[in-house]
């Protein structure tokens, strides 16, 4: 996320560009800085800065990572013939380059030739098994594929390089969530809480997939991950309120009432604070709120 400065400072430059001001190379910069998404712009005017000999060579040395952005844009535009161009410069000016190659693959992948992509980046991990672009663009390609046991396939052989990748974990569980492995998924999410522990995203994904395998021991944990999601996001989160009610309701059931201890307080309480938030935020569903939550109500 941009902080104030450099979203004004990006504004100002596309304003000044848009209107004719110049400054077209100090905006792609900045672009390119800031990691921003805007491809559109990268094309429209990076596109005739390198079709200019002129402001071409003014850029020195820069002339090259110029190519490079505006091929990675034209593949985001669909512009392929732009991209093409761009990578055949790029791959005439540094022909044994890796980094030129995975451009080649990124336009290969682009055109939706999902085969031969993933045989290039086979071929560029055999040079270079570390790079973790590489793996993640082949998993990217499983996925665009809809293929998700070869995404969770080639997620896990990267992670066994890369045990330390939060996104990668995070990914690698959705997938085994889709597929409904939600055992798997709870480890995945299980190595996120050890490393992130106080990430209330992960607390509450973990509960979920704990109350979707069921069981009562399962329920109890999940009860005990919804809870510390709310104490994490100062009682805001409301998933995490339905999900203390939900499980309140299912273990009860499953200890045929039995379970008469004070985690019926939590129930409670979850009710008092889902009451609360849609009497201050929408009044007029409480009504459906009010007949949800009478089904939960322990006996």
């Amino acid at each position: 996320m941009l902080c104030k400065a450099e979203q004004t400072e990006l504004n100002r430059l596309e304003s000044q560009v848009d209107n004719g001001g110049g400054g077209a190379w100090e905006y792609l910069t900045l672009i390119r800085k800031l990691k921003v998404r805007r491809s559109d712009d990268v094309v429209k005017y990076g596109s005739p800065i390198l079709n200019d000999p002129k402001k071409r060579s003014a850029l020195g040395d820069d002339e090259w990572t110029l190519y490079e952005q505006v091929a990675i844009a034209a593949m985001d535009c669909q512009l392929l013939d732009i991209a093409k161009d761009c990578v055949k410069a790029l791959q005439k000016k540094f022909p044994e380059s890796r980094r030129v190659g995975r451009l080649q693959a990124l336009l290969l992948e682009a055109k939706g030739l999902w085969q031969e992509a993933d045989k290039a980046y086979s071929n560029l991990l055999e040079d270079n098994p570390l790079d973790q672009v590489i793996h993640k663009r082949r998993v990217a390609i499983a996925k665009s594929q809809g293929d998700n046991l070869k995404a969770i396939e080639s997620l896990n052989e990267y992670l066994d390089i890369f045990m330390a990748d939060h996104d990668a974990w995070r990914e690698l569980a959705e997938n085994y969530v889709s597929l409904q492995m939600y055992k798997q998924a709870a480890f995945c999410y299980e190595e996120l809480l050890l490393s992130q522990p106080t990430v209330p995203l992960h607390h509450l994904a973990y509960a979920d997939v704990l109350y979707t395998l069921g069981g009562l021991e399962n329920l109890q944990t999940a009860k005990k991950y919804y809870a510390s999601t709310i104490d994490l996001t100062k009682g805001t989160n409301t998933r995490a309120l339905y999900g203390i009610c939900l499980c309140a309701s299912a273990i009860n059931q499953l200890s045929k009432g039995r379970n008469k201890d004070d985690k019926d307080e939590l129930h409670s309480l979850a009710v008092t604070a889902l009451e609360k938030e849609y009497k201050r935020r929408a009044p007029a569903k409480l009504p459906s709120l009010s007949a949800s939550l009478k089904s939960f109500k322990l006996s």
